[in-house]
């Protein structure tokens, strides 16, 4: 049996390329309009920009959007928006992207990291409390893989101890939590579009909010200082260039008016393979029903259970399953405290006092998806077919009857 399986030069189980990104002549077109206009910059000609933001402001039900270069720069924007002050601390999960975690450190606060929840992979609201301090001044809530956070319970916390709520919703796009897009739920939320999101124009950034105070105070920080009625070279803030360009609003806006469509798609495939999924013994999809309406499926996440496959190490069983044509990856390697940048302290930041000593952090939830549980089947592949997801799951059932043997 093992000599059927892909790796071993058996044929796949899938034979399909999910392509990323999805274009037609019309992104060719308006961007080639752009580039013969000769205006290709913002603020000097960035009518379409702000038209793209207010585009977006409505498609997520908020007053305010606010473009940048790309995520991590949002979620800069809206921290040091709200106020933080050096060695104040900011709540963010371990099982996330780096810059959720170091964007807290460049503006000179310290993050403090709560593990996240067994059955959604989400921070865990149920131990947030237990880690706030008189400086806690932020929790950065991230919807992994597009899979809402328990808002309510969250912005229970949040409230009950003054503190405020910025979404990290960069896997988030067109998703929602009881019918609440993510990202309007909190002070702000903030979105990548970067290559691999679904929503994307390359790179790319966009905050959203609300608060008419923190959207003037990002606005200036994104454009150098400047603020509304002042003149060109007049600078209150401490800011920088952090615009984004007319070539790439003009992908996105296209981009947008697939976006509902293909969340759907994303959302309907991610719960038919659910069903699919967990009849495998050792196979276990993240949960749902954790209050979200819609799940955008950035990444589609399940539970491995190597005892169930003779003990073979979920890196193999990864390497496997992309074999037989599945868009798949075991995840991150490790919690976000256990990176050199973490372990060694190399933070160049004036604010972190001596006593944080993150080699004596432990999350074990987090680092029980690291190293045995969580693999990973990226968004473009949950834009397939019905027949996609049952031959996805045909792929896992073949690997686990080879190992078996």
């Amino acid at each position: 049996m093992k000599q059927n399986l892909a790796i071993n030069g058996g044929q796949k189980t899938i034979d399909k390329i999910f392509p990323w990104p999805i274009f037609d002549e019309t992104e060719v077109n308006t961007v080639a309009d752009i580039v013969r206009s000769g205006k290709w910059g913002n603020p000097d000609c960035g009518d379409l920009v702000k038209a793209f933001e207010d585009e977006y402001a409505a498609f997520c039900g908020t007053k305010y959007a606010l473009t940048c270069v790309n995520g991590s720069v949002a979620l800069r924007l809206a921290l040091i928006a709200i106020g933080v002050k050096p060695g104040d601390e900011v709540i963010v999960p371990p099982y996330t992207f780096i810059t959720t975690s170091s964007i807290v450190l460049e503006t000179n606060c310290i993050p403090v990291f709560v593990d996240i929840d067994p059955d959604t992979y989400n921070l865990d609201p149920d131990k947030i409390e237990a880690a706030i301090t008189n400086r806690t001044k932020a929790i950065i809530p991230v919807h992994f893989a597009g899979q809402a956070c328990d808002m309510d319970k969250i912005m229970a916390i949040a409230k009950k101890h003054n503190i405020r709520v910025i979404e990290d919703a960069c896997h988030g796009h067109g998703a929602e939590y009881k019918g609440r897009k993510l990202g309007s739920i909190g002070d702000a939320g903030c979105f990548s579009f970067q290559s691999s999101k679904n929503l994307t124009s390359g790179e790319g950034g966009m905050v959203i909010t609300n608060d008419e105070k923190l959207y003037d105070m990002m606005n200036s920080l994104r454009n150098v200082g400047r603020v509304k009625g002042g003149q060109w070279y007049e600078h209150h803030n401490l800011g920088c260039n952090y615009r984004i360009t007319q070539l790439q609003v003009v992908l996105l806006a296209n981009q947008l008016k697939r976006l509902e469509e293909q969340t759907k798609r994303r959302h309907d495939n991610g719960t038919y393979l659910n069903t699919l999924l967990e009849k495998i013994d050792g196979i276990k999809p993240l949960a749902r029903g954790m209050g979200e309406t819609i799940h955008s499926y950035h990444i589609y996440i399940f539970r491995y259970d190597k005892t169930k496959f003779n003990n073979l190490p979920k890196s193999e069983f990864a390497q496997m399953l992309a074999a037989e044509g599945v868009p798949c990856f075991m995840g991150y390697p490790q919690p976000l405290y256990k990176q050199p940048l973490f372990q060694e302290k190399n933070f160049m930041c004036y604010a972190i006092p001596e006593e944080a000593d993150y080699t004596k952090v432990s999350c074990p939830v987090t680092e029980k998806a690291c190293y045995e549980e969580a693999v990973w089947i990226m968004q473009h592949a949950m834009l397939g077919t019905k027949e996609d997801m049952e031959k996805f799951a045909q792929a896992i059932i073949k690997i686990q009857k080879a190992t078996k043997e």
